[in-house]
C-alpha cells in the first residue's frame, strides 16, 4: 500500500523541536521529511549564477522529520488512520482523522 499519512496539502502543527507549536501547509512530502510553510526557516548562501544574478543569502524553509509534525483537522491535532475497503477486486484506500475522544472522519 503506497499511501503516506502526511502529504503535500496538508495543514500540520509541529510537536516537537524549536519550532513546537508553529502550525503550516506541507509544501512536499518525500523519504521520511516534510517541508513546512514558513517553518524551519534556514539561511542557505548562494554563488551568483544564471538563476540568480545577485547571489546572497536566501531564506527558506528546511525539511522537518514527519515524526515531528502531527495533522490539523477542523483545528485539532488529529492522528491519522486507513480505511481499507475492496469492491468488484478493486482496493479503496480512505484516510481517516482521529481526534482524541472523537469517531474517526474522513479527510
Amino acid at each position: 500500500m503506497s499511501t503516506k499519512k502526511i502529504q503535500k496539502g496538508d495543514t500540520v502543527r509541529v510537536i516537537a523541536g524549536h519550532n513546537k507549536g508553529l502550525e503550516g501547509k506541507v509544501i512536499q512530502a518525500k523519504d521520511g521529511k516534510v517541508v513546512v510553510e514558513g517553518v524551519n526557516m534556514v539561511s542557505k548562501h548562494s554563488k551568483r549564477s544564471a538563476q540568480n544574478q545577485n547571489g546572497g543569502i536566501i531564506h527558506q524553509e528546511a525539511a522537518i522529520d514527519v515524526s515531528n509534525v502531527m495533522y490539523v483537522h477542523k483545528g485539532e491535532v488529529a492522528r491519522i488512520q486507513f480505511k481499507v475497503e475492496e469492491e468488484n477486486g478493486k482496493r479503496k484506500v480512505t484516510r481517516l482523522a482521529k481526534v482524541a475522544g472523537k469517531d474517526a472522519e474522513a479527510i
